[in-house]
């Protein structure tokens, strides 16, 4: 099978289902400004599908149909037919749902100067000069305090430009174009409001938002969002701009796939699941993380809930077959020389094989003809991808995947521009293309 051609320039979103799909897109990425609230807006999409919510604690027995779930930032969804074998192979999607971004501390309330300011840490690969100038919101997650000594969480979302992290003038630094080095202790601290720091200032302006007393709020996991909203952009609206691509584009692909085969009129063949995890850009090694064992302990006991046996589970393990879908990158125009020079993925040439022999992607031949005959199927176009052999290359969860479930694995992933930045870009038809893939891989072949 071979690639389709590189396109001598990018198509623009004209087939009708492509908008349909990148506009609701669009939706789904402003609804998720942390990893909780795409699983939040994942599930809502779910539930209309039909799914439904197990937890941990509850009896799974006898259960099939649409099933998943959710912990913190990751969520394990998964449809089972009518009276599917216990030993049916899995068809997994796997994503993750955090992006690298600036994250409040402890105790946030700080200042220098005349000016308030909020505490943050780096979480993942930020390229900090990004975040500058922006004006940010907060969101995430709060952890109250219920009845009988009991905790629950509740959801944030301040959409407001709250804060901001002022670059120095090019006045007081006449040499910023000749390389910009920043202090990640001193120079990224945002601003919000004048006078001395007020113990307590941020919490109350968060549990106001989440509509709270902030005596009952005893943690929280809070980030920093850029609010100007995703959109389209370039001659003829052919590219997306948006924060969180990476890798907000997988996830609701995923899902797409996953409500689409639980409704569609094809039976599946397979049990497809999605699995969206946490931490991936800070190495995945958490309750919630690729290399957890949330993913093994849910699909076991999706096995033994429908009677099956332990030889059951090894026959649908052993049959399962992953697509780990993450961002890709894109041929710079400015720098070409960064990419290898025979492979130079472009927005709306449809997404991308990544290979890297020395297993910092799972794909070998066997999972690229997998993937290739879905995009056959799916009557999508796909690229190549590998790095230039002088340049490290990136990972995602695929090979942790493969490793952990011992199921063969193939990366892709849709290619762009600026990943990790505070705002990314990608072609505006790919997401289309990915989630019509996925669906493919899901249900037949």
């Amino acid at each position: 099978m071979t690639p389709a051609p590189h396109p001598s320039h990018p198509s623009h979103p004209s087939h009708p289902s492509h908008r349909s799909h990148t506009d609701d897109l669009l939706t789904f990425i402003r609804a998720s400004p942390s990893p909780y609230h795409a699983v939040a807006s994942a599930i809502q999409r779910l539930e209309k599908a039909g799914f439904r919510e197990l937890r941990g604690t509850d009896d799974w027995t006898g259960t099939t149909g649409g099933s998943f779930v959710a912990r913190g930032g990751a969520l394990i969804a998964w449809y089972v037919p009518e009276d599917a074998p216990a030993h049916t192979p899995f068809r997994i999607i796997g994503t993750h749902t955090d992006s690298p971004n600036l994250r409040i501390k402890p105790t946030p309330d700080t200042g220098s100067a005349g000016w308030r300011q909020i505490a943050v840490e780096i979480y993942g690969g930020v390229p900090l000069n990004t975040w500058l100038d922006r004006d940010l919101g907060v969101s995430g997650r709060l952890a109250l305090r219920g009845p009988g000594g009991t905790t629950e969480s509740r959801l944030v979302q301040i959409d407001e430009p709250l804060l901001r992290v002022p670059q120095l003038a090019i006045h007081l630094d006449r040499s910023v174009n000749e390389g910009l080095a920043l202090d990640r202790q001193r120079h990224v601290a945002p601003l919000w409001a004048l006078g001395a720091p007020e113990e307590g200032a941020l919490l109350r302006r968060v549990a106001a938002a989440a509509e709270v007393d902030p005596d009952e709020v005893l943690g929280w996991d809070l980030m920093l969002h850029d609010i100007q909203p995703p959109g389209y952009l370039g001659a003829e609206r052919e590219f997306v701009v948006s924060s969180r691509l990476d890798n907000l584009v997988s996830v609701h692909a995923g899902v797409t796939a996953l409500a689409g085969a639980a409704t569609g009129a094809e039976r599946p063949s397979y049990i497809p699941v999605l699995a969206a995890f946490d931490h991936e850009e800070v190495g995945s090694v958490s309750e919630t993380g690729a290399q957890s064992p949330m993913l093994e302990r849910v699909l076991g006991r999706s096995v033994t809930a429908r009677g099956g046996s332990s030889e059951d589970w090894s026959r649908a393990v052993s049959g399962a077959f992953c697509v780990s879908a993450d961002m890709a990158h894109a041929v710079h125009p400015n720098y070409a020389e960064r990419h290898d020079p025979d492979h130079h993925p472009l927005p709306n040439g449809g997404p991308t094989i990544k290979v890297n022999v020395n297993q910092r992607y799972a794909t070998d031949s066997t999972g690229m003809a997998v993937f290739a005959a879905a995009c056959e199927r799916a009557g999508a176009p796909w690229q190549p991808f590998v790095s230039n052999n002088a340049m490290p290359c990136g990972t995602s969860i695929g090979p942790l995947t493969a490793a952990r479930l011992g199921v063969a694995t193939v990366d892709v992933g849709v290619p762009g521009l600026s990943m990790h930045s505070a705002r990314e870009l990608c072609g505006a038809d790919d997401p289309a293309y990915l989630a019509a893939i996925l669906g493919a891989f899901v249900t037949s072949g």
